[in-house]
């Protein structure tokens, strides 16, 4: 979760996704109507792709009442750039992994980034979104303060397993694991959940990727630390199952900024 000292500027929070989400925005100035055009686009994103409803594109396309080409464009893209990063992990991001049409496991950072965007069109140069332990920051909390964003540890809801600093031209964060919804991430060569790891947390500039990252890398169990290595301007921290934590060159600056 992001610091939280509210110094004027605009906040919200609404339920999207079946999650609270919330919009901090320091800047003075800012129309208020930049928040509902914010959330009206997290809302969209989960009338296209939640796997919940029935009305869905999502579900219709799972179902195969909607054909591909009759798709909202943006779910058409979406999918699309699922399928490169399943390329990308080596098949351990996987739209189907549990059997059935799910991209929850990109688009909820990619609705957050969508936000952020609609948020900076409207002039916000400092603000935090954060939508059920995914965050992404933009500018200072306050003049010279950075965002500091703790990362909750995956066995004891009180404790942070560390805290990030974010630079002035914002961070991604986003987290995975079993301790928010349970089992939900499973290894897409079994169907079974993984083992030898309880949580990975992916830092970087965009949150939709990070989102993917930290699925994928999730779902490899053990094998998390040495792939995620490889990941350039993206940054992790994985907690492995006995406790140990392990993270990136990345993920030490971050924490120690």
């Amino acid at each position: 979760m992001a610091d939280a000292v509210i110094t004027g500027g605009l906040h919200r929070v609404e339920t999207v996704m079946g999650i609270p989400v919330g919009i901090d925005v320091r800047d003075d100035g800012i129309d208020p109507a930049a928040l509902d055009r914010a959330f009206a686009h997290l809302h969209a994103a989960d009338d296209a792709f939640s796997p919940y409803r029935a009305a869905s594109d999502v579900r219709r396309l799972d179902a195969g009442t909607l054909a591909p080409p009759d798709a909202r464009p943006e779910v058409r893209a979406v999918l699309a750039r699922c399928e490169r990063l399943r390329r990308a992990t080596g098949g351990w991001f996987d739209v189907r992994a549990t059997g059935r049409l799910d991209p929850s496991g990109f688009v909820k950072g990619w609705a957050v980034d969508g936000a952020v965007a609609v948020l900076r069109a409207a002039g916000a140069r400092n603000l935090c979104v954060h939508a059920g332990g995914d965050v992404r920051v933009l500018g200072d909390r306050a003049p010279g303060r950075p965002w500091r964003i703790g990362v909750q540890h995956p066995r004891e809801r009180d404790r942070v397993a560390a805290v990030l600093h974010a630079p002035p031209d914002g961070l991604a964060v986003a987290t995975s694991g079993a301790y928010e919804r349970g089992a939900h991430i499973v290894d897409p060569r079994t169907g079974r959940p993984p083992s030898g790891v309880l949580s990975v947390t992916v830092a970087g500039p965009e949150l939709g990727t990070a989102d993917a990252y930290a699925t994928a890398a999730f779902a490899m169990g053990s094998d998390a630390p040495a792939w995620t290595a490889t990941l350039g301007p993206y940054a992790a921290l994985t907690i492995l199952a006995p406790g140990r934590v392990l993270s990136t060159p990345g993920m030490d600056a971050l924490r120690a900024a």
